[in-house]
């Protein structure tokens, strides 16, 4: 008998008790576990940053009215002037320059030529400082993440949840999710870390804080 054959035998031993109608919905199941990690008052937004820059990204913080500005910075730092742009990124928080937007469809060769790509966010989780991507407007599919070696992403202060319970109460399981916690980095038996074997090599992070009440429309 293959170990395949053995599980599944001990599987169908453990479920022989159950009645054939029984659904998972039928049976409580408690739900009184610890939500979030974080402290009560503590600074969702100001966390979700300090973990972000553990993780070796660069974190930037701006209002509405400063994002242009930020975006354009955050670009000249790594002198990427070819990026791809996702369907449904607003065009206008764009800065004016000499920069290219390419948009889909790209294929692989494509992506690889570009100097990075830029996206929105579905979420982001501030005890674990992790992106969550979900193929949304502005967000666009994996390989636009995951082939340049660049990634500048932006996410409103609003869209950070304390922990991972409350990110995923947000989120639609039936997305195509995408968690990001920094840059793509691994490391040999040595201990010697590589950066970008999976992903992007470098991370930058722009939080939209919310508008003062003279910016407000």
């Amino acid at each position: 008998m293959s170990s395949r054959e053995t599980v599944l035998g001990r599987i169908r031993a453990a479920l022989a008790d159950v009645p054939a109608d029984e659904t998972p919905g039928d049976v409580p199941v408690p739900r009184d576990y610890r939500r979030t990690h974080t402290r009560p008052g503590e600074n969702t937004v100001a966390l979700f940053a300090e973990r972000v820059a553990d993780y070796r990204a660069t974190v930037t913080r701006t209002d509405r009215a400063g994002l242009s500005d930020a975006i354009a910075a955050a670009l000249a730092r790594h002198d990427a002037r070819n990026l791809a742009l996702p369907g449904g990124f607003p065009v206008a928080l764009l800065p004016v320059g000499s920069w290219e937007w390419h948009t889909e469809p790209l294929d692989i060769p494509a992506l690889d030529a570009l100097d990075g790509a830029i996206t929105l966010a579905a979420a982001g989780i501030a005890v674990t400082g992790t992106i969550v991507l979900d193929a949304g407007p502005g967000q666009g599919r994996r390989a636009l993440t995951l082939v340049p070696d660049y990634h500048l992403c932006v996410i409103r202060a609003e869209q950070i949840a304390d922990d991972v319970p409350d990110a995923l109460a947000r989120l639609d399981p039936t997305r195509p999710l995408t968690f990001i916690s920094g840059p793509s980095a691994t490391s040999d038996i040595e201990l010697d870390r590589v950066e970008g074997v999976h992903g992007p090599r470098t991370l930058d992070v722009i939080i939209v804080d919310p508008a003062r009440p003279e910016q407000q429309p």
